[in-house]
């Protein structure tokens, strides 16, 4: 699998020359990938172990082999969820409105604080 691309851009990527990568050793270290069992494939848990981080991920009625689960760790992950649904009732969020990415991270800035305080 491929590493998933940003979003957008920030200026800091675009000062970056097409030959270099940007920010190879600044890569975020993953502890666990959340995700719910629609994505307990053996392609995606070999990927996630190979970044070094705890596949979260329950298994599947039809998996022959059971796998521990982080069942507190997993809890976090309905959080997340949650989150992310107040911040798409934003209609500049979830239409991604604002043309600059710098405008945009702003917006989310804002937005994540009033659901924060809410």
């Amino acid at each position: 699998m491929e590493p998933v691309a940003p979003a957008f851009e920030t200026e800091a990527d675009s000062e970056t020359s097409d030959t270099e990568t940007p920010h190879t050793e600044q890569r975020l270290a993953l502890g666990a990938v959340l995700a719910d069992k629609g994505y307990d494939s053996d392609d995606l848990l070999k990927y996630v172990a190979s970044l070094g981080a705890e596949a979260v991920i329950p298994a599947k009625k039809n998996r022959t082999v059971d796998r521990p689960l982080n069942r507190e760790l997993y809890k976090d992950r309905n959080k997340v969820e949650r989150f992310f649904n107040r911040v798409k009732h934003y209609r500049r969020i979830a239409t991604r409105y604002e043309k600059t990415a710098r405008n945009y991270m702003a917006m989310l800035h804002l937005v994540s604080t009033m659901v924060w305080l809410l």
